[in-house]
């Protein structure tokens, strides 16, 4: 579904042939198909509105102990990405502009959720870093990073709407190959690669792409979002918009895409037996 949206628009009518309903997990989904002559499209919620009451649960006091972070320096959650691609693009960005924070004296306290596949990739790039950020690598700890930050600086996708979801200010950026960089642009329709800024309609969230992506432009906004002011008051809005965005007026996503599948099955069923009486 998000590649007609994004960049192929022209697939929602070939889906017709194959695909008897979308189950959408972005709100906007079901309008984008409609407009494009799609087949039928719902949205059943997204899987993390399901776990919006475990995020809410989670005691974040237990990894600000271990790591010893001080109650009285923000704190800001760095995200560079699942692949090693995205890793190898972002990191060295990212740790400009933390370097250009240090040298104003406005530092924060950083915390990098890894994976495994990519843990010794950033470990390798933290040696040209101007800190030693904290590494964390289990899904609690990451979770619980995300309730102690400020702030988070990150690659986009879907982490965007799970930062959203716990409030945390936020600035997102993205590369790819410089060769790349121009099919892409072609081709790309959506206005934004941030999803809370798709599913609230508007571009809360700033975003910076390709050679955007610049130490300079990534430490001035994060300047801008880590200190009370207007930019981190307008964000805090907006992310308070975004659960009843992503809402569903009754049940849960589960039970929407079951209910969907059923009905499907039953229609399958009774036209079978027809055929056959």
């Amino acid at each position: 579904s998000p590649s007609v949206w994004a960049w192929r628009p022209g697939r929602a009518k070939v889906m017709r042939a194959y695909v008897d309903h979308v189950l959408a997990l972005l709100p906007f989904e079901p309008a984008a198909h409609r407009e494009l002559g799609g087949p039928p499209c719902t949205y059943v919620g997204h899987p993390l509105i399901e776990r919006l009451h475990e995020f809410r649960k989670i005691d974040p006091a237990p990894l600000a102990e271990r790591l010893r972070l001080s109650p009285h320096r923000p704190v800001l959650v760095v995200l560079p990405g699942s692949r090693r691609s995205e890793v190898g693009r972002l990191m060295d960005p990212f740790g400009g502009a933390l370097e250009l924070l240090l040298k104003q004296d406005r530092l924060p306290q950083v915390i990098i959720p890894v994976v495994a596949s990519t843990r010794i990739l950033v470990e390798q790039t933290l040696r040209r870093w101007p800190l030693v950020p904290h590494l964390i690598e289990s899904e609690t700890d990451r979770l619980r990073a995300f309730k102690l930050a400020n702030a988070a600086l990150t690659a986009s996708g879907t982490v965007t709407l799970e930062l959203g979801l716990l409030g945390v200010p936020m600035v997102v950026a993205y590369k790819v190959e410089p060769l790349a960089a121009p099919f892409l642009r072609r081709m790309i329709t959506a206005r934004s690669i941030v999803l809370p800024n798709l599913v609230l309609g508007d571009n809360a969230f700033p975003e910076f792409i390709q050679e955007r992506c610049t130490p300079h432009l990534l430490a001035a906004a994060l300047g801008d979002v880590l200190r009370a002011g207007p930019v981190r008051e307008a964000q805090r809005k907006a992310l308070a918009r975004l659960p009843a965005a992503l809402a569903l007026p009754a049940a849960s996503a589960s039970d929407a895409a079951a209910e969907i599948v059923l009905r499907y099955a039953k229609k399958k069923a009774d036209a079978a037996r027809t055929a056959s009486a």
